[in-house]
């Protein structure tokens, strides 16, 4: 029995890596199959997409874990949202509420020391995400307005006061530029030696780290488990308060949205301005069902995104090939986990119904005539 438990782990294991090795072989085979009906050469693409996310050292670091470092941390706020039964496709706008407190705070405690206005600049983009989905979250609590419509509709008014804000209160001196002026050397992220990664990604990586331990071994993230796998079983049971453990995984999913935002703005741009994202909390819900809504997986799979996205900057600028190719390749890659997932389901209920229409205990005789 002991060798049964020890080897689960184990099987895991494999089987995430296989999982792993599974999509980034079917990405290939994508980038393959597109290139060569665009009339480009296969091989081309492929070593493009590879020099320019794995290739080198600063690929590596100034590329794909760059890119990935607001992948991971928005996929992580889907993936306890999503954990949680929370529909919460607003991690754009958090994003971006997060990026304008951040931005917003530097400038108020620039002229302070870098351990302070860093940590002050964080916590305000965490603070600024949280309280962006607090808007949804209420109007679910309250009213019952579905969180898929509320959240998207909060991300359009998320962008348009980001256009408000580099066009008026926090725009540049000169007023000429659309976008606010440079932070503070003290708001700054410490980078990387020799590269333009910064301590951001550490942090992702803590937050990875942080949510997988919350939800596997304490009693809150238990709760959460519980809500999202059935909320009228939890409800039922009475030792669950639904509305409000619902209510403040919303808002964590904000706040690790907003570190995000204030994440990319401390420590990529430097400024704030309208197209701070490319679009990072939606491709982060791809992020989070790639990884399984595994916090661990999930920080695996927004580096797997990144190197996607960084090779795919590569191949438009070596090979001539447009980089939403990159796009539709994750498109690809959601669909067939989707379609993958879909036969699992049905496998699971045609086994489930087989062996329901079996009599138990005829094996062991129990309908045979035999005694029990």
């Amino acid at each position: 029995m002991r060798r049964l438990r020890a080897g689960f782990p184990a099987r895991r294991s494999l089987r995430a890596i296989g999982a792993a090795a599974s999509v980034a072989v079917a990405a290939a085979a994508l980038v393959t199959v597109l290139a060569a009906a665009a009339g480009h050469d296969p091989l081309r693409a492929l070593d493009a997409l590879w020099r320019g996310s794995l290739g080198s050292e600063y690929a590596l670091f100034s590329g794909t874990l760059l890119r990935a470092t607001p992948l991971i941390l928005t996929g992580l706020a889907v993936t306890i949202a999503f954990t949680a039964g929370v529909m919460n496709i607003g991690a754009e706008g958090q994003l971006l509420a997060g990026g304008m407190a951040a931005t917003a705070v530097g400038f108020s405690v620039g002229s302070m020391s870098a351990w302070v206005a860093v940590p002050a600049a964080l916590i305000g983009g965490v603070a600024a995400g949280a309280a962006w989905a607090s808007v949804p979250a209420w109007l679910r609590r309250r009213y019952g307005v579905l969180e898929v419509i509320s959240t998207i509709m909060m991300n359009f008014v998320a962008l348009y006061l980001v256009g408000y804000l580099v066009r008026g209160p926090l725009q540049e001196p000169t007023r000429i530029y659309p976008q606010s002026s440079p932070l503070p050397e003290a708001v700054r992220l410490p980078l990387v030696a020799d590269t333009r990664l910064h301590i951001g990604f550490a942090i992702a990586l803590v937050c990875a780290l942080g949510m997988w331990w919350t939800l596997r071994m304490t009693a809150a993230g238990f709760r959460v488990r519980v809500i999202g796998a059935n909320p009228d079983a939890a409800r039922s049971a009475g030792l669950v308060d639904v509305r409000a453990t619902t209510f403040r995984t919303f808002l964590v999913s904000g706040g690790l949205a907003g570190l995000a935002g204030a994440v990319e703005v401390m420590g990529v741009t430097y400024t704030l301005y309208e197209n701070l994202s490319p679009g990072y909390g939606y491709t982060a819900i791809a992020v989070a069902l790639v990884g399984a809504l595994n916090p661990l997986l999930t920080a695996v799979s927004g580096v797997f995104f990144g190197a996607l996205e960084a090779g795919a900057s590569a191949m438009q600028r070596d090979a001539g090939i447009p980089s939403v190719l990159a796009t539709i390749v994750e498109a690809g890659l959601i669909l067939l986990l989707l379609a993958v997932s879909l036969v699992r389901l049905r496998l699971a209920r045609d086994g489930a119904r087989a062996g329901f229409l079996r009599i138990p205990g005829a094996r062991a005789g129990v309908f045979s005539g035999d005694s029990p």
